[in-house]
């Protein structure tokens, strides 16, 4: 077992995926280093606590926010050097069943800062680190969603923001090979969470009639990322779909 700490940073890891996945994470890799980013401080620390085994750094910001990156990425290269896998889980859908003709510009402008302009700045900071860190090398993973290939009814910000991350990961992949550094994105479907868990209660469907559909265990999406994120940079995972299985999305509607 290697003595040197494997650091991983997880985004908008104050509650949903974020969180579980740095339990998971935290119960599964040792040694390790966590380093914790989101928006509310309160709930960051919820999280550091419920991870054991690992040594944890909580950095509040915004990660739509250049300085609040550029702070966080000079903390983990300061104290420690090097990482090894970035997550870029931050995300919201603030226009949620909203035609595009109703939408408010601004809302939909702020849905693409931080689903896409956060997970730019934190990838163009994450490469910079991992192509000069030594060994040079790393790992980013990108929460997609299967919105990236088969929208909602009434989803365009949503759809567009994942639509976009979808290149961003292929373009990290092929532009960071001569790094050593690989990209995956992982496209979850109707995972229980406080963002996603309205899915349960009912969501319109492409026939305009509202149906509840089956939902999974946050567990199985944090299981994923310890799975990609354990894996030897030898092998890159470009895509990975995981999803409540019944749920519409094959023939979607």
């Amino acid at each position: 077992m290697s003595t040197t700490p494997k650091v991983i940073l997880i985004t908008g890891a104050s509650g949903g995926i974020g969180r579980a996945c740095a339990v998971a994470l935290s119960k599964a890799i040792s040694p390790l280093v966590l380093v914790l980013s989101g928006r509310r401080e309160a709930e960051l620390q919820a999280t550091a606590a419920a991870c054991t085994g690992a040594t944890v750094e909580v950095v509040p910001g915004d990660v739509s926010d250049e300085a609040d990156v550029r702070r966080m990425f000079e903390l983990v290269q300061s104290k420690y050097g090097r990482l090894d896998v970035l997550f870029n889980n931050a995300g919201v859908d603030l226009l949620n069943s909203v035609p595009i003709e109703d939408a408010d510009m601004a809302t939909f402008r702020k849905v693409l800062d931080v689903n896409v302009m956060a997970a730019v700045l934190c990838t163009a900071a994450a490469v910079r680190l991992m192509k000069a860190q030594s060994p040079p090398g790393g790992r980013i993973i990108n929460n997609g969603s299967i919105s990236s290939e088969s929208p909602r009814p009434d989803s365009a910000a949503y759809t567009v923001s994942k639509h976009a991350i979808l290149g961003l990961t292929r373009s990290t992949s092929l532009d960071g090979r001569k790094y050593g550094i690989a990209a995956t994105q992982l496209d979850i479907g109707n995972a229980q969470t406080d963002m996603g868990g309205h899915a349960a209660k009912g969501c319109r469907q492409a026939d305009g009639s509202i149906r509840p559909e089956p939902m999974m265990g946050v567990k199985n999406v944090a299981d994923t990322v310890v799975f990609v994120a354990g894996l030897p940079l030898e092998a890159d995972v470009q895509r990975l779909s995981i999803l409540a299985t019944g749920m519409p999305f094959v023939g979607r509607g």
